[in-house]
């Protein structure tokens, strides 16, 4: 059975988009063989046969599913012999909380690293990427960046606040090992991670810790 995965890239391949990291992460805790096919902003003709404009994209075998949530739930329910995603009799629910809580924090981090996206993406790219996110903000990438280092430390106490209590008692936020809403925030902190050299997590916080045992978790998923 063929298995892909539509993914958002650049024009040298960098790989970002949280969401797709987060299908990615799932398919390979499921074990689950699958091909991944770039995608950039300007690629939407790619996806059109999912009859929307976003990625992720799963085609399995011929079932398209589109995102993040969806192919999880997807995944899991399909494929329930292999690992879970979602352990335990509230594993579903308590990811989804994280899921919802993750997309929350977005709302903050894109604004630090909003023009280092651009950077790295290609001249048409570019072109979409400033008209899209200026739009959606009503800035300047140049404004929307300017004035991080004073606004990180805030995200950094506050927003994780609840996280870094949750990792005092665990060491993954499934618990004892990694699943599914783990992958949620650690795409949102991958996606962070490789387009900025800004780091939004502070050296010693036990979130970076943690997200230190995730950079070697993917790693030993083959999708470092």
């Amino acid at each position: 059975m063929s298995r892909i995965l539509y993914d958002l890239s650049t024009t040298d391949d960098q790989r970002f988009s949280p969401y797709c990291w987060r299908s990615k992460l799932a398919l390979a805790h499921k074990g689950l063989d699958f091909a991944t096919e770039p995608v950039r902003f300007t690629e939407k003709h790619k996806i059109a046969f999912s009859e929307q404009g976003k990625v992720p994209v799963l085609d399995d075998g011929g079932t398209v599913v589109h995102d993040s949530w969806a192919i999880a739930e997807y995944l899991e329910d399909t494929y329930p012999d292999a690992p879970a995603l979602f352990p335990g009799a509230t594993g579903r629910q308590m990811a989804k909380m994280t899921n919802e809580w993750t997309d929350g924090l977005h709302g903050t981090i894109f604004p630090c690293i909003i023009l280092d996206i651009f950077r790295r993406l290609d001249a048409e790219d570019q072109a979409y990427f400033r008209k899209t996110r200026e739009a959606r903000f009503g800035e300047s990438l140049e404004d929307l960046q300017a004035g991080r280092d004073a606004r990180i430390g805030e995200f950094r106490e506050v927003a994780l606040a609840s996280m870094r209590v949750h990792l005092s008692e665990r060491p993954y936020i499934a618990g004892a090992a990694p699943a599914y809403g783990d992958y949620i925030v650690f795409g949102t902190f991958q996606w962070a991670r490789l387009t900025s050299d800004f780091d939004i997590l502070e050296a010693g916080d036990p979130v970076a810790d943690w997200r230190s045992r995730m950079v070697e978790r993917t790693a030993e998923l083959g999708l470092a």
